[in-house]
């Protein structure tokens, strides 16, 4: 923990950009995400990015590389639907011990390299904890509004087993994002603070919600602040918001953060909205610019990119970056 701490005290650590953006770009068929070991799988699994860290380990290992190229501090492993509920989706739920130490080990590998490139520029990996799909707070059933397709100890359980798996194969920081629904997180986190105390560990953990719409709320329908509120009981390296928004949409609900912990605050948002398509359109310089504006308020510690960002939007992110000092680690506020 301290190390990174020190780190974010003195530059605007840089995280990597959106792995299923560059993975689009090998355009994988069904049978590259089958590869051999999974041939003629009961159902298809085209879509499951996470399979690819033991079918297609290069491509994810490349990515990886190219982020760290770009000039990124941190990257993300590919296990953002690696747990149990995830992957009962492929029927894949056996496989998530190996799928998060696989995709763990090849981060990590790619990380250890680089930073023996460059000493002075020591680069880390996050073990990227996705909110799965499905929620503790919200009913699927408009008919039943008490009703709840998963429970918080089911998450916990399933959290923890991803965790474990992401330890074992060597990440530097656990990163719970992409959180639509706070009880979710709370799972994740509690399952987190469970092993520390069983491990005698201190392992950094990274918070990151998801701000869904114009209401500036998140799905399970908390403002930003009352979000931070939420998990303010957990010590944290960072905690910030990603996905849903493009920058520029963000930066009222990171001024919130900013001005109410002391802990850092991480932003990485998508490149732009979405077009009809689905595509994201921003440029790199377009991305950067908007970022900027969080430099200049000094809002935030860790800056990357979600949807549709690639190594050419973090280069530019990256760059802006250098040019700032980081946000100060301060006692935060009253509320």
């Amino acid at each position: 923990m301290s190390k990174l701490k020190e780190l974010l005290t003195q530059k605007i650590l840089v995280l990597d950009g959106a792995m299923g953006t560059m993975l689009q770009r090998y355009q994988f068929s069904e049978e590259d995400f089958q590869g051999e070991r999974f041939k003629n799988w009961e159902i298809p699994v085209k879509g499951n990015n996470d399979l690819l860290s033991l079918t297609q380990p290069k491509a994810i290992a490349e990515v990886h590389k190219k982020y760290f190229e770009a000039g990124a501090d941190i990257v993300e492993t590919n296990t953002f639907s690696g747990t149990t509920i995830a992957m009962a989706d492929y029927k894949m739920e056996h496989l998530v011990d190996e799928l998060n130490y696989e995709s763990a080990r090849i981060a990590k590998e790619v990380a250890q390299k680089v930073t023996l490139e460059n000493p002075e520029k020591p680069r880390f990996v996050a073990g990227a904890m996705g909110p799965t799909n499905k929620t503790a707070s919200i009913s699927p059933d408009v008919n039943n509004p008490g009703f709840r397709a998963i429970s918080f100890d089911e998450l916990r359980i399933a959290y923890k087993q991803q965790a474990l798996a992401l330890l074992k194969g060597g990440v530097d920081i656990l990163l719970v994002e992409t959180v639509f629904d706070t009880l979710n997180a709370k799972a994740a986190l509690f399952a987190i603070e469970e092993i520390k105390e069983e491990q005698q560990i201190d392992i950094p953990v990274m918070l990151s919600g998801t701000i869904t719409d114009a209401s500036g709320r998140t799905l399970s329908g908390q403002t930003a602040e009352a979000f931070l509120i939420s998990v303010s009981h957990i010590p944290l390296l960072s905690v910030g918001f990603n996905c849903a928004l493009g920058a520029k949409q963000l930066t009222p609900h990171l001024e919130v953060l900013a001005n109410r912990t002391s802990a850092g605050v991480s932003a990485y948002p998508n490149a732009g909205l979405p077009n009809a398509f689905g595509e994201y359109d921003e440029t790199p310089k377009e991305m950067a610019s908007q970022i900027e504006e969080y430099l200049q308020k000094n809002l935030v510690n860790i800056i990357g990119g979600c949807c549709g960002t690639t190594p050419e939007h973090i280069k530019a992110i990256a760059n802006v970056a250098a040019k700032y000092s980081p946000r100060k680690l301060e006692a935060p506020q009253l509320i």
